[in-house]
């Protein structure tokens, strides 16, 4: 069997009819905008109500918010689509520029104990050359020149290297934060979601039960009658 909604004119299986009676007031206040003459006596599908909810939800958002921004937005569509945000900003590594796997390398490896170990092995063996090999005569002697400029060299290289793999390291750390914001945002929209549909399955359930004991008051009533008449 079939029903005609009233929202849209089309017909749907009566398992999904919804009456006006057991929609929440700010959800029926929305569908009375788009259709003055819905009221309690008229009815929807299950899927047309979901779409009300979802407005519901965009409205409430932009009330409190403002206009939606691009996470806010891409949340809803994500409500919508039924698709998932657990994007992991780790996954577009594979796409790096030679240059930034450089600057990762060089960062990874300037952090290191095994770094801070050869260059201190490299230091001590420059000085033990220079001091004991060749006695302050050699290409570097004390006060070692040439081993100052070569540290700066290093230091004014290695150092914007290491800031451009912080940077991304940087992006990487804000994108997984709003990504963090979205699924959690995500989850109390569909918190407050499930909340309308347990309220509208208690309300349907309530109203069963009071048709139930109608027809059972009824059917008293009748067995009642027909013991009068004996």
């Amino acid at each position: 069997m079939k029903f005609t909604s009233d929202v849209s004119g089309k017909e749907f299986p009566v398992k999904e009819k919804v009456s006006a009676k057991f929609i929440r007031q700010p959800i029926l206040d929305i569908i009375k905008k788009e259709k003055p003459a819905f009221d309690d006596t008229c009815n929807l599908s299950m899927g047309e109500l979901n779409q009300y909810r979802e407005k519901y939800i965009t409205d409430f958002l932009e009330k409190e918010l403002g206009d939606l921004s691009e996470m806010e937005t891409k949340v809803v569509n994500a409500l919508k689509n039924k698709t998932l945000l657990s994007d992991n900003p780790d996954d577009d590594d594979d796409n790096n520029t030679f240059g930034q796997r450089i600057a990762d390398k060089v960062a990874s490896f300037g952090g290191s104990w095994t770094f801070i170990i050869i260059f201190v092995c490299f230091l001590l063996g420059w000085i033990a050359i220079n001091v004991f090999v060749f006695f302050n005569k050699g290409f570097d002697p004390y006060p070692f020149i040439l081993l100052n400029l070569l540290l700066s060299c290093i230091a004014a290289l290695q150092a914007p290297v290491i800031m451009m793999s912080q940077n991304r390291q940087g992006e990487k750390d804000r994108e997984k934060a709003e990504n963090d914001y979205m699924i959690n945002l995500k989850s109390e929209l569909e918190i407050r979601m499930l909340h309308e549909k347990l309220d509208h399955l208690i309300l349907h359930q309530e109203q069963s039960l009071i048709e139930i004991q109608k027809v059972q008051m009824d059917m008293m009533n009748d067995i009642l009658a027909r013991m009068d008449k004996k």
